[in-house]
């Protein structure tokens, strides 16, 4: 059995809403929608990785803070544990922006009831309806 592929996602949240992110054409589960992160690179801090991703991504400084949760799934073609933490966005930090994604929206309560999020996903997703 492979080892599973490691992710960080971050949960941010803004005036009563959750940045959320569209997942590419062609990638693994496109054109749903999640919380933007991404993998680990070898070696790398999880918490630095969060914030990189974000980088790269969609354009946003962050201080990634507590774990949210930490989940596992498994998918036909590969496992992934996720690593969820809250993040905040830097003073000074641009907008997010679309770079590495197919699209990046603020969602309110009910955008989090109506659009489709990975499987591994959806348990963190209650949680920040919750919260909401």
């Amino acid at each position: 059995m492979s080892s599973a592929v490691i992710v960080v996602a971050g949960v941010l949240l803004e005036g009563g809403r959750v940045l959320l992110t569209q997942r590419k054409k062609g990638a693994h589960l496109e054109g749903l929608w999640e919380l933007p992160g991404g993998k680990i690179d070898p070696d790398e801090d999880p918490r630095d990785a969060l914030a990189r991703e974000l980088r790269e991504e969609i354009g946003v400084e962050v201080d990634v803070g507590a774990p949210v949760e930490i989940t596992s799934w498994r998918y036909p073609e590969k496992r992934v544990l996720l690593l969820f933490f809250e993040v905040t966005r830097k003073p000074g930090s641009p907008e997010p922006t679309i770079i590495d994604v197919a699209d990046v929206i603020w969602a309110s309560r009910d955008d989090l009831e109506r659009l489709q999020f990975p499987p591994a996903d959806v348990s963190v997703v209650e949680r920040i309806k919750q919260r909401m």
